[in-house]
């Protein structure tokens, strides 16, 4: 199971995985050349609901499609400081399915 993780330093929003920085996945879409934010809608948590789901789903074309969805359900509603597990993503998922 991933661990997600994201919060802020003086260096600005920092989102990791497993402790490693996670891809911002620019390589699919640049929603935002800032890179991440998140507990509001916009480019800054397009682009980190994008990398969520890419790096969850490792199918770019499905994180995609899910990334507008994913932002305004989970992405924007996140604590200033805040972890994801890859379950807690994958009920997340299941939701919107349902």
């Amino acid at each position: 199971m991933k661990l997600y993780e994201g919060g802020r330093s003086l260096a600005g929003a920092v989102v990791t995985v497993d402790g490693a920085p996670l891809d911002p996945r620019f390589d699919i879409k640049r929603f935002s050349p800032a890179g991440f934010e998140w507990t509001y809608e916009g480019d800054g948590p397009r682009q980190l609901a994008l990398a969520l789901l890419a790096d969850h789903l490792g199918d770019p074309a499905r994180a995609l499609a899910l990334t507008d969805w994913f932002m305004h359900k989970v992405v924007a509603v996140l604590d200033n400081a805040w972890q994801l597990t890859s379950e807690e993503i994958e009920v997340a998922l299941r939701n919107a399915q349902g």
